[in-house]
């Protein structure tokens, strides 16, 4: 009887756990999100289970999801900014691979709920343990009155808090107190060094060939790796693979062209997008500049072809030089290169694969010639990158990031050659940076997220030419490395954490640590940057900058979260800054090392930083303000004490708006105001022979008046048909005609030449544009 019920208690056991086994057993729903009407894969899209709402998964840079579910019947809600929303109802019982086709909303919808900068959902920045994190909306772009009326990223980045523009007409900017070559800019993950045309009165990007842009300043998951300051990671268009469209836009001095479609129906794609300006054509209707050349032009081109699938191949390039010239007697040209062959492959429902080989190369020529005598300067940066990264989603609480890279460098230095300079060109310099790293985005509770992880980079300095070694830049050794060995190289662990936690309904707060390394400098004596603007490598005597930020956050949402506001503070150490020492002769013969003329030491920065939105309804925009602090403090320089870094501000002011009058008409219209960058104006002089001398003091203790201006812009979008559309914008760039400071010189008065007087440069006054653009 007693080993009846033994048997009875322990078969009822084994029936319980074994139901509960069953119960507990879970399978994977995967797939990738599309745009229905072209087939793009969408990025970070809200993925979510109505009958479980903390079972909320984001889909990956490359459209990818996965969610891990127990058996059952489900109904899968998608939600993602300007689509509609879009539910599916599913049977789990088994692994399931289920792709998903989103529908753009309505066009009169779109145009009264207008969102111009936006999250992955309305409510991002009180989830998400990102911090210091926004996303571009690249079709709304268009309706901000800029420059030339030429839309653009990198000048829209610059109107939020937190990233300072490096002057009039630049496309160079600061972020929390960081150097413009401290920004690390990716277009479809190829770094582009020089990501400016005409002196930075244009961006290389080309927003009619763009899908998606994010910028993060500092606190970057563990993927992403090589500067101190921020990452602006750009993705260009896949291409439409069901229809072909071709859009472009007609300006004042440039132009634009876009032809998109099927390679083979659905399955693969090409875009093509060119641009170029044309103000050169109007000078040969003078025959005093007829010679002269004033022109860029950039280039997009794009391919995918899925294999299977689970495998998905892309091919993507970028081609844009720069050509100035005067006559025969001087010219100039400066452009980046960049491709990228990748492999989408969806290894398993939990793991995705993405495999990229990249090329990148940005160079500069100048020749001068005048009678007999001829000038030649060039120098190049090129790069061959390999990188393979992994997705794995663990569960619904864990979406794991992991992998490796491997770039080698090749630096050109800045040399010299022609009848008046005794020099050849130099070696170029050779190194190689790897990098490991592993990141995870952890829902730790229904109000916690953490978002932890590590990169561990290294970089060798590779053989093939002598390496000089200064302290306080006297020469203190030197040695051959030969070709193809390795000499020193320098290895840092970098641990990134950030995480938020949600309040209520309405509010969180957030907090994050990391740690970047740099080792690619850029030597510049200007601010706003300029082409000839030499990049150089850590070596013997130059280390690896290192940056060790941390911030707080608070976030509030009001009105259905329509109504957004976030404030961030931040403190960043910087250490191995790299500043030219008093009195720097820059030459470019080949017995000349610009290390001889560079000083080292630490630096800090610490803000605060505001932005208030409001994300729909006929008046959309924002209200951004920045108050911050940027200092230096190298031995050699200002008596060894702090002193402003060239891109220190104290305010920063942006206001953006933009109202939907109706459905053909919308204005849009911003104002900004700035402290003057840090300069270093003389305090005095004296004459030696026959020549007057300036005398300086303190390093960036002087100021340029300040900078503001307001933009308008009027958009026109007619009624269309289902195979055109056409819009034109009207707008003017400076309204009130604010002469703001380029350049300040200073020079005797010749009406007293006993005192000194300042000359102001200043670029623009008013500009007015008009652009028609269309689609069909």
């Amino acid at each position: 009887m007693q080993t009846s019920f033994f048997k009875i208690a322990a078969a009822s056991a084994a029936f319980c756990i074994s139901s509960w086994a069953i119960a507990q057993q879970k399978y994977q729903v995967s797939g990738t999100v599309k745009d229905q009407k072209n087939g793009e894969l969408l990025i970070g899209v809200s993925v979510k289970v109505a009958e479980d709402p903390s079972i909320n998964v984001i889909a990956n840079e490359y459209g990818f999801y996965s969610l891990s579910l127990p058996e059952g019947n489900y109904k899968i809600i998608i939600s993602y900014p300007g689509y509609k929303d879009f539910e599916q109802q599913i049977t789990v019982n088994q692994n399931i691979k289920q792709d998903l086709l989103l529908s753009q909303q309505e066009q009169v919808s779109k145009s009264i709920d207008e969102v111009i900068i936006t999250g992955i959902k309305k409510d991002k920045n009180l989830t998400s343990a990102q911090m210091g994190a926004e996303t571009l909306s690249i079709k709304n772009i268009e309706k901000l009155p800029v420059l030339f009326g030429e839309k653009d990223v990198m000048k829209t980045i610059q109107l939020l808090p937190g990233i300072k523009s490096n002057g009039e007409g630049s496309s160079g900017f600061s972020v929390r107190g960081g150097a413009t070559d401290q920004n690390l800019i990716l277009l479809d993950e190829a770094p582009v060094y020089n990501a400016s045309h005409l002196l930075g009165f244009f961006s290389t990007f080309n927003s009619d060939a763009l899908k998606d842009a994010s910028i993060i300043k500092g606190n970057s998951p563990a993927q992403y790796g090589g500067r101190l300051s921020s990452v602006l990671d750009v993705k260009m268009k896949d291409g439409n693979n069901k229809d072909y469209n071709i859009n472009g836009g007609i300006g004042l001095i440039s132009s634009r062209l876009s032809v998109e479609g099927p390679i083979q129906k659905e399955k693969s794609s090409f875009i093509v997008s060119g641009r170029r300006t044309y103000a050169d054509l109007f000078l040969k209707t003078n025959k005093d500049y007829k010679d002269n050349k004033l022109y860029f032009y950039d280039l997009n081109l794009k391919a995918n072809y899925q294999i299977n699938e689970n495998n998905r191949l892309y091919l993507s390039g970028y081609f844009g030089r720069d050509v100035l010239g005067l006559g025969n007697t001087f010219s100039t040209d400066w452009g980046n290169t960049t491709a990228t062959l990748r492999w989408n492959s969806i290894i398993s429902s939990k793991l995705f694969s993405n495999t990229s080989f990249i090329y990148s190369n940005y160079d500069y020529k100048i020749s001068l010639k005048s009678n007999n005598n001829t000038f030649g300067l060039n120098s190049k940066i090129q790069d061959w990158n390999l990188k393979q990264d992994f997705t794995w989603f663990a569960g619904n609480k864990h979406s794991v990031r992991f992998g490796l890279q491997s770039i080698y460098h090749t630096i050109t230095p800045s040399s010299a050659s022609g009848t008046s300079v005794s020099s050849f060109p130099r070696n170029p310099r050779k190194s190689w940076e790897n990098a490991l790293y592993i990141n995870d985005d952890f829902k730790a509770t229904e109000k916690l997220t953490i978002n932890y992880g590590a990169r561990l980079s290294m970089f060798s300095i590779l053989g093939g030419d002598t390496f000089n070694t200064y302290e306080n830049g006297v020469l203190t050794g030197s040695r051959f490395l030969e070709k193809g060995k390795i000499g020193k190289t320098y290895a840092n662990l970098e641990p990134r954490i950030s995480a938020n936690y949600r309040i209520n309904e309405v509010s969180s707060v957030k907090g994050a640590y990391s740690r970047n390394t740099q080792n690619l400098h850029l030597l510049s004596n200007s601010n706003s940057g300029n082409p000839t603007d030499q990049w150089i490598g850590s070596s013997y005597t130059v280390k690896p900058e290192i940056a060790d930020q941390i911030s707080l956050g608070y976030s509030r949402n009001f009105n259905n979260n329509n109504y957004e506001l976030n404030a961030e503070i931040y403190y960043k150490s910087m250490q191995n800054q790299i500043d030219f020492k008093n009195g720097a002769q820059i030459t470019f013969d080949t017995a000349a090392d610009v290390e001889s003329e560079l000083l080292f030491g630490k630096g800090r920065a610490y803000g605060l930083e505001l932005i208030a939105k409001k994300k729909s309804g006929k008046l959309t925009g924002w209200i951004s303000y920045t108050l911050s602090k940027t200092e230096r403090k190298i031995n050699g320089i200002n008596n060894n004490d702090w002193y402003n870094a060239r891109m220190d501000k104290t305010h920063d002011l942006s206001v953006v708006a933009t109202y939907q009058l109706n459905p053909k008409w919308s204005v849009s219209g911003l104002f900004v105001y700035s402290t003057g960058n840090a300069v270093t104006f003389p305090t005095g002089k004296y004459e030696l022979n026959g020549q007057t001398v300036f005398q300086y003091s303190n390093r960036n203790a002087d100021r340029m008046p300040a900078y503001h201006r307001m933009d308008l812009s009027a958009t026109y979008e007619p009624e269309s048909n289902k195979r055109f559309r056409g819009s034109w914008t009207f707008g003017i760039y400076n309204l009130y005609g604010r002469e703001n400071a380029y350049i300040i010189n200073f020079e005797d008065n010749p009406d007293n030449p006993g005192t000194t007087r300042a000359m102001q440069t200043s670029l623009f006054r008013w500009v007015p544009n008009i652009t028609y653009n269309f689609k069909f």
